[in-house]
């Protein structure tokens, strides 16, 4: 498994090659330097590779539908006539995007650098908030809150669907050092900023293609990984396990349950997990399961096959479960939920689920014969459809309680999801002390 965002609604061809066009400081390299005709050889190249890549190992043979070869073409007669790489990678990218799909994803040529931005944000339902500002970051220096409501970043408006596509294009197709943001402040004063970034430069041998996929890159863009380190606090006889994704050892989704064998209860918050290991995801679900439970079947190119997840039998947590989601919750987190609901194992608290659920591996891919140009491809490799029959792609998964925190909460620092989860199992907190049990990690 792999991660994704929100659901997909297509950016046209040139919309994705125009916000890659859209440069700044941040990337003054070969990537936004005008191409001559090796170069745009090179760009050609790399399109048809991933084109075949594509043909090879997508899990349908028949793109759904969808005619994967007139949009190559179109990618092939845009490289021909734009004017950089990055607006090159743009091209490639939508080729892919034309798919529909949450998982397959072009990865471009490393960048010497990462670009944090000092904001972040989230889709609370159909609306985009920010949600944490960094202590000394030029998005503090310029006034930005948690709680504010981004309407639009640089003249793209902000949609739950595609918001997903904005941070790919900023941050991994073409890094910029500052971006221009309507908001809306909590006094309802619409005002228009430009937000200066922190650009941190990388090792040369940095590869985006080996050891991470493109949301990892996303998410490096603006954060460490340590912040992606499982934390967990006890509240009582209950314990709350915060995690962030599934890319964690068989010994520590193990320790955890054993620790939480001694509580009545369990929070397991997958807010902003945006999924990982199939592994990962069927160990936990054995781990909280008294029977030997199936996730779906993995509907692939040749075959179809059952996933299966072996319950730990009497070493597997039997008290309350209580499950947290949001909009950036994808993938493997999301398969977790839809199997506790539909095993009536637990309650799952939040927001809409990110829909995008697919299984994807990444083909890395390289250019030239002396000076390596290392870059890639994410491809689908499989669906899921869930025991119901449906599959959470582009759907997402709906919570037993639908809990939005509001523009105030965000800016009290309060947390009303988990103080709804710890009240399930009878511990009541305010929500305000909730949003204290896991303060934002920055780099």
């Amino acid at each position: 498994m792999t991660r994704a965002i929100a659901p997909v609604l297509f950016l046209s061809a040139a919309m994705m090659v125009g916000l890659v066009g859209l440069q700044s400081s941040a990337d003054e390299n070969k990537a936004t330097k005008p191409m001559d005709s090796v170069q745009r050889g090179e760009a050609l190249e790399m399109l048809k590779e991933t084109a075949d890549t594509v043909r090879k190992q997508y899990y349908d043979a028949t793109y759904h539908g969808v005619d994967f070869e007139a949009s190559y073409r179109d990618a092939e007669q845009r490289i021909r006539q734009v004017a950089t790489f990055s607006e090159a990678f743009g091209a490639i990218a939508a080729m892919l995007d034309s798919l529909n799909d949450s998982h397959t994803f072009f990865l471009p040529p490393p960048r010497p650098y990462i670009v944090e931005d000092g904001w972040e944000a989230t889709f609370i339902g159909d609306n985009c908030f920010i949600t944490a500002i960094k202590e000394g970051s030029d998005a503090a220096a310029k006034g930005l809150k948690p709680g504010d409501q981004i309407l639009s970043v640089e003249g793209f408006r902000a949609k739950r669907e595609s918001w997903w596509k904005l941070e790919y294009a900023f941050h991994s197709l073409a890094p910029r050092a500052g971006m221009k943001l309507s908001v809306v402040s909590l006094d309802g004063q619409p005002r228009e900023v430009t937000v200066m970034s922190a650009v941190k430069n990388l090792p040369k041998t940095y590869d985006f293609t080996r050891g991470g996929d493109i949301w990892q890159v996303i998410r490096e863009s603006e954060n460490d990984q340590k912040r992606y380190q499982p934390r967990s606090v006890e509240q009582g006889d209950v314990m709350v396990w915060k995690l962030p994704a599934f890319r964690i050892s068989d010994e520590e989704i193990d320790g955890v349950l054993h620790k939480a064998s001694s509580h009545k209860a369990l929070v397991i918050d997958l807010r902003d997990n945006g999924g990982g290991s199939e592994e990962n995801l069927t160990r936990l679900l054995g781990g909280v399961m008294d029977h030997e439970v199936k996730v779906g079947d993995r509907v692939e190119r040749k075959s179809s096959k059952p996933l299966l997840a072996k319950s730990r039998g009497g070493h597997a947590f039997s008290g309350k479960l209580v499950v947290l989601v949001n909009s950036r919750s994808a993938s493997a987190s999301e398969l977790f939920a839809r199997v506790v609901q539909l095993e009536k194992r637990g309650t799952v608290v939040g927001d809409r689920s990110a829909g995008a659920v697919m299984e994807a591996r990444r083909y890395p891919l390289s250019l030239g014969a002396n000076t390596k140009v290392f870059y890639g491809a994410e491809v689908t490799v499989a669906d899921l459809k869930m025991t119901d029959g449906n599959s959470l792609e582009h759907h997402g998964v709906v919570p037993d309680e639908l809990l939005l925190p509001t523009a105030s909460d965000l800016a009290a620092g309060a947390d009303p999801q988990l103080a709804r989860a710890l009240e399930l199992t009878g511990v009541s907190i305010p929500s305000e002390k909730a949003g204290k049990l896991f303060p934002t990690v920055w780099r």
